[in-house]
């Protein structure tokens, strides 16, 4: 089993939602994580709370993936406080859901530039530093990345091209010893599309749900690599 204590992560969309659970996970377990926010507030705010759960160290971070520039930045800002980038998870994600004739060309434009050239841009910004570390890459895409409904072109679009790009980038980076994993969730418990949390989320995966099973990826033997895992609920409510 593979130590993590130590280990340096940068997590996009990290101050709330998946990224923060994970985040959560990783800290408990002794690595230093950096969270992205688009929102300076957000993030100072999240690198607040995550101190706390320690034992590793949290850094809040002002980026926007859209923003090349700005994620190389985000990955300079990790270097910098500690030295070396061992884990990217680009997580930053939007949602927006309509049938085609109502969907916008902004709400389809935001989508893709989020979800897909997003993590383009993760992936591009955090791949010398990974490539000295022989770190970890991972995407968090979803279970719409294999499964289309109606209403759902632009997410659907953006999450079945995730999960392309994600195994085309395994297969480019294996040669460097540079691990790379997609992971595809199913119902979570998210602010996602504008959800409030609550008692009736208890069958869906949590968000630290989610960290467990990276910090598990992290700690696998480096031969083995699952690449593409989807996670659903263990046991939704009978429809």
């Amino acid at each position: 089993m593979e130590n993590i204590t130590g280990k340096t992560a940068l997590i996009t969309g990290g101050s709330k939602g998946i990224g923060f659970g994970i985040a959560v996970e990783l800290i408990k377990a002794g690595m230093n994580v950096a969270v992205t926010s688009r929102h300076e507030e957000a993030a100072a705010q999240a690198a607040a709370q995550l101190s706390q759960f320690g034992p590793g160290h949290a850094l809040g971070l002002v980026a926007d993936v859209r923003d090349l520039a700005a994620q190389e930045q985000s990955v300079a800002r990790v270097l910098d406080a500690w030295g070396r980038l061992d884990l990217m998870v680009a997580n930053a994600g939007i949602g927006h859901f309509g049938s085609i004739e109502t969907l916008t060309p902004e709400q389809w434009h935001e989508t893709i530039d989020i979800n897909l050239t997003g993590v383009f841009n993760s992936v591009k910004a955090a791949l010398p530093a990974l490539k000295t570390s022989k770190g970890y890459l991972i995407t968090i895409a979803s279970l719409a990345g294999t499964n289309f409904f109606a209403g759902g072109s632009a997410y659907n679009a953006s999450k079945f091209g995730l999960v392309g790009f994600t195994q085309a980038v395994m297969l480019d980076l294996r040669q460097y010893g540079i691990r790379v994993s997609t992971i595809m969730p199913g119902s979570v418990t998210t602010h996602f599309n504008n959800h409030e949390p609550n008692a009736a989320d208890a069958w869906k995966i949590q968000p630290e749900d989610i960290g467990q099973m990276i910090a598990d990826l992290l700690r696998l033997h480096p031969r083995t690599l699952p690449s593409k895992i989807e996670v659903r609920p263990s046991q939704p409510p009978k429809g």
